[in-house]
């Protein structure tokens, strides 16, 4: 079997046999094409069979020039799964990978998070922004409704974008105030609504927006579609630019802050990786290294024990 092969036999099973996500399938494509263009170029090597143990750690060291870790991290990942997948179909008869250790040391990067006071400076410009409109019936206010409402839902639920870009109207339950978000893996979490301006405007969105279906996307765009990512990006960045926030504010960071501020208040931790659907409680133990780090600078710079002269 030629690779091209192996790599259309391996995304029909990722696609239609696991149901994998349309991103993790556009990542599994890019990542395996650049895998096969490595191999089939100077390299010379056709057959799949003929990927060996130096074919790979040729191809995993070139990844090292130009590559963030994470990117490195992935890309290996995504060839583990490929040769498993490729060995489980006998298609080779021994998996390239098997006693290879291959480890991708990931630089610990402490989340970016946006103060307290800068949230409330965007929240308090929005809803001014919303009250200041008289005509209710314009595209304008409808569009400006629908962005604080996905900024509420953002910041209510420390959901990813691509979550709150994907859920339909029936994610929603306007009596309970429970919303169904679908996270990675397929897992389903419901979490509660229970600030009263939050419903209110999630309220006043569905009311504004002729939603055909229970199915149709809760966030629309102009043309009926689901909102996308990139849009909700180049919406918070344009409020944020409006208000004067001297930060490049992304949806990511508003999640960052959903679970330092809990953290702050005194939330399990537990309760948070439950929140953000974070399958393990090690990705969400990451906040305890920020809350340690503004501990850190609070008590270097307020303590009262500066105020002290003992010598």
């Amino acid at each position: 079997m030629i690779i091209a092969e192996a790599i259309q036999s391996f995304l029909f099973h990722c696609q239609y046999e696991k149901n994998l996500s349309p991103k993790t399938l556009k990542a599994y494509s890019i990542d395996l094409r650049q895998f096969r263009e490595r191999l089939t170029g100077p390299s010379g090597v056709v057959e799949i069979t003929a990927v060996d143990k130096a074919a790979l750690r040729d191809y995993i060291q070139s990844l090292f020039s130009g590559n963030a870790e994470k990117t490195i991290k992935r890309k290996v990942a995504t060839l583990k799964a490929f040769f498993h997948h490729l060995e489980r179909e006998d298609a080779i008869a021994v998996n390239p990978f098997r006693k290879m250790d291959v480890r991708i040391k990931e630089t610990r990067r402490l989340p970016r998070t946006v103060a307290l006071a800068d949230l409330n400076r965007l929240f308090s410009h929005l809803y001014d922004l919303k009250r200041s409109v008289e005509d209710r019936e314009s595209p304008a206010y409808r569009a400006l409704v629908r962005d604080i409402a996905v900024l509420e839902l953002l910041f209510a639920t420390g959901a990813r974008v691509s979550e709150v870009c994907n859920l339909k109207a029936d994610d929603m339950d306007l009596r309970s105030g429970d919303v169904r978000i679908l996270g990675k893996g397929g897992r389903e979490r419901i979490i509660q609504i229970c600030d009263g301006e939050t419903m209110a405007v999630i309220k006043e969105h569905l009311s504004l927006d002729v939603l055909a279906e229970a199915s149709s996307p809760l966030f629309q765009n102009r043309a009926g579609g689901s909102l996308s990512a990139q849009s909700v990006r180049a919406m918070l960045k344009r409020h944020a630019s409006e208000v004067g926030l001297e930060i490049h504010l992304t949806p990511h960071m508003l999640r960052h802050s959903v679970a330092t501020l809990l953290l702050e208040e005194g939330v399990d931790i537990r309760y948070i990786q439950q929140l953000l659907g974070h399958s393990s409680i090690s990705t969400t133990q990451i906040y305890t290294e920020v809350r340690a780090t503004q501990q850190r600078h609070l008590l270097s710079t307020k303590h009262p024990r500066r105020r002290i002269k003992a010598a």
